[in-house]
């Protein structure tokens, strides 16, 4: 079983960007999909972005992120980044990230089979 633990959270400016990191514990985290969520108050958890298991470098993202946000992993180091640039009030949110075991699956967040505590981002206008 795979343990994420999320970090970089913070404060930021409308217009500016933070990165996120998702890191893993467990021999096994190369074989994961890996995919960041998030979710603000009152709204259902949204889908942001995926990427693929082990050095396929398969991404993909959800429809109000494509273009501003940027996933990556490094899996020497167990971790999973999430580069987001140009954020906007309606971006703010609790972010998690998780490890799906089907690429097929990454944005349904039901078939995870780990997930972090979350980390929050709050952007002022």
């Amino acid at each position: 079983q795979v343990r994420l633990v999320e970090s970089g959270g913070g404060v930021v400016q409308a217009g500016g960007s933070l990165r996120l990191s998702c890191a893993a514990s467990g021999r096994t985290f190369s074989t994961y999909s890996m995919g960041w969520f998030r979710q603000a108050p009152g709204k259902a958890r949204q889908f942001v972005a995926g990427i693929s298991e082990e050095n396929t470098g398969v991404t993909t993202y959800g429809v109000s992120t494509k273009g501003r946000f940027v996933i990556s992993r490094d899996n020497s180091n167990n971790t999973v980044y999430l580069q987001m640039n140009n954020l906007q009030p309606e971006d703010a949110a609790v972010y998690s990230c998780g490890a799906a075991k089907s690429w097929r699956l990454v944005k349904v967040q039901s078939t995870y089979e780990a997930w972090g505590q979350g980390t929050q981002v709050i952007v002022s206008s």
